[in-house]
């Protein structure tokens, strides 16, 4: 789907984070980009102006009348798009975004995928700032605003990309999940919960589609799976991959031990094959923040990145926006922004944070 010699390229509907983070990661790469979207506001329009990228408000087909050598079409997009319209007319190449990303970011180096209903911004995030701090010079594309590089994305030398692989559907031409268009070195799967009820019919469907992602795993890759969901149990009856296991079970190759919460931090030893092999401490608070940096150890350790490296990564992790962000004290009150939508992922959030605020209230205001 993308030609050779492309040096032109539009995005269709820029304007989303993930979109907007691979314009950008295009532009830097050496590319022409322009881009078209039907709402076109700050702060992503400011984003992409500050990169020298012309965005039009509105999908019209004189936004390709300068025929790019590529459109990528986001998941967003129907096929009665005046854009898509124009483009199968003049028979424009296209792709979506998973398709670019793979083809043209990820190209020649290691993914590192990391997947689960819960936790794949934490997880992927704490990976990128680990091999980021150990001095690999990662590439990343992840769906949070990371505070450590006041971005979503990062284009750098070393070898390793990590990606978030959405579940969520490709494109309005590919409706499998976008995690399928990529080929993993090492993948994570946190989780496994029915979600995004608006294309998915229910439990079962969901794990087709992550039993869809793990088929697809190279045999001489690596799966790193949580030890203590049923429902990633399911899954995992004959993968054709290698396969560890992290989290609290004794016979998990990864495991937690001596969880010890002393605010503002938590301190938890690591084993590995039943080893002890560091000992951690971290500010983000919860058991599924733990389990989110144990996964992230453990993608460490097969990168040749030392427990001391992962150790002093993750004392200087700053945490992602809207994450268990704090947005300021007053009058003794703490408020905190916070991403959690889906049930589970709002009651394990509200389960984290009350250790820390043992003297009064915790209020949860929930935007449904």
């Amino acid at each position: 789907n993308i030609p050779d010699n492309v040096k032109s390229i539009h995005l269709i509907a820029v304007c989303g984070t993930g979109m907007g983070a691979l314009a950008c990661m295009l532009k830097d790469l050496g590319f022409a980009v322009t881009g078209s979207d039907q709402n076109v506001y700050p702060p992503m329009s400011d984003f992409l102006a500050a990169k020298g990228i012309a965005v039009a408000a509105g999908f019209r087909e004189a936004n390709l009348h300068h025929r790019p050598d590529l459109v990528v079409v986001g998941n967003a997009v129907s096929k009665d798009n005046p854009e898509v319209v124009h483009m199968h007319r003049t028979r424009r190449p296209y792709c979506s975004m998973p398709q670019a990303v793979n083809g043209i970011v990820a190209a020649g180096k290691k993914p590192i995928v990391v997947t689960g209903t819960h936790g794949k911004t934490t997880t992927a995030a704490l990976i990128a700032w680990i091999l980021a701090a150990a001095g690999l010079d990662p590439t990343f594309l992840i769906g949070g605003i990371l505070n450590n590089f006041e971005g979503n994305y990062r284009l750098g030398e070393g070898e390793v990309v990590v990606i978030e692989g959405d579940e969520y559907d490709t494109a309005y031409f590919d409706k499998g999940p976008k995690f399928l268009h990529y080929r993993p070195h090492l993948a994570v799967l946190t989780s496994v919960e029915f979600d995004h009820a608006d294309i998915f019919d229910d439990l079962d469907h969901v794990k087709c589609a992550f039993n869809d992602f793990i088929a697809s795993i190279p045999q001489e890759s690596t799966l790193i799976a949580f030890d203590d969901d049923p429902n990633i149990e399911d899954l995992l009856a004959h993968p054709d991959c290698r396969l560890e296991r992290y989290g609290g079970r004794k016979d998990s190759y990864w495991q937690l031990q001596n969880v010890e919460v002393k605010p503002p931090s938590t301190f938890f030893d690591v084993y590995k094959q039943g080893v002890p092999a560091g000992t951690f401490s971290s500010t983000l608070m919860g058991d599924h923040n733990r389990l989110n940096i144990l996964a992230a150890i453990a993608v460490a350790d097969h990168l040749g990145i030392s427990m001391k490296k992962a150790t002093d990564a993750l004392v200087g992790f700053k945490g992602i926006k809207r994450r268990q962000e704090i947005r300021g004290c007053k009058r003794g009150i703490t408020v905190m922004d916070d991403f959690a939508h889906h049930p589970t992922a709002v009651r394990e959030t509200l389960q984290a944070v009350r250790p820390f605020y043992r003297d009064g209230r915790v209020v949860a205001v929930f935007e449904p």
